[in-house]
């Protein structure tokens, strides 16, 4: 059954953008958007679980970013409704420079002077894809999957950066901000819903929390180590 008519006949539609499951990366670098970076075990539990926990939805699109990663996290909320799993090049994770590296301070890109140039303006930032252009391209993607489920949901498959800067934007923030304070935990949904084509709320839930390693939940500190830094610094 959709979710008919709301608040003077318009139609409500639910779109849940979710994060992708953890990935497969014993070098831990930064993988941004290369490829051949799939789930790990654990990542396919976690995608698996929240497939679960949304049978019961109305969920009538499903669609993913190109990349392994998202696709898999995809695949079984889409097989659990039926439906083929689409694809928007507009879901995919920010570009970055630190790309293929390993990212800290002490063991990774930070600790060489020539990387230090892309850290000068945290405001667009200059490491990698400016922030409006994150708001425009995710913004597309929402509404054309409003548009496609409207009425119903639609389930939304991205990465960590692009979901908290639409997210933020949608709620008036400040685009810049501490990446460690991001609430978008792997497998999270970020769930926006819409009147018309105007979005009313936006929520937010971890029904896979269970199975995040706590050093990967949101707000966590960061480890020492190889990579540990990166999915807090720029996204994953």
């Amino acid at each position: 059954m959709g979710n008919g008519g709301g608040e003077g006949g318009k139609d409500v539609t639910v779109v849940h953008l979710m994060r992708h499951c953890e990935v497969e990366n014993p070098d831990g670098v930064l993988y941004g958007r290369l490829p051949g970076y799939h789930l790990s075990e654990l990542g396919r539990q976690m995608a698996d679980r929240v497939a679960e926990h949304l049978a019961s939805r109305d969920v009538t699109h499903v669609v993913a970013s190109p990349l392994e990663r998202a696709q898999e996290t995809a695949t079984p909320i889409a097989k659990a409704h039926g439906l083929d799993l689409a694809t928007d090049e507009r879901l995919i994770e920010a570009e970055n420079v630190f790309q293929g590296k390993t990212f800290g301070v002490g063991d990774g890109a930070l600790r060489k002077p020539e990387n230090w140039k892309h850290l000068v303006n945290p405001f667009q930032p200059s490491w990698g894809e400016p922030y409006v252009d994150q708001v425009v391209r995710m913004m597309g993607a929402l509404n054309a999957a409003k548009d496609q489920a409207r009425g119903h949901e639609a389930v939304l498959v991205s990465h960590q950066l692009p979901i908290w800067i639409v997210r933020s934007y949608v709620e008036r923030r400040r685009l810049w901000h501490d990446p460690r304070k991001r609430q978008c935990t792997l497998a999270s949904l970020t769930t926006f819903t819409y009147q018309g084509d105007r979005i009313v709320s936006v929520g937010y839930s971890e029904p896979a929390i269970d199975l995040v390693p706590a050093h990967l939940r949101a707000g966590a500190k960061p480890q020492k180590g190889k990579g540990t830094v990166q999915g807090k610094a720029f996204g994953a």
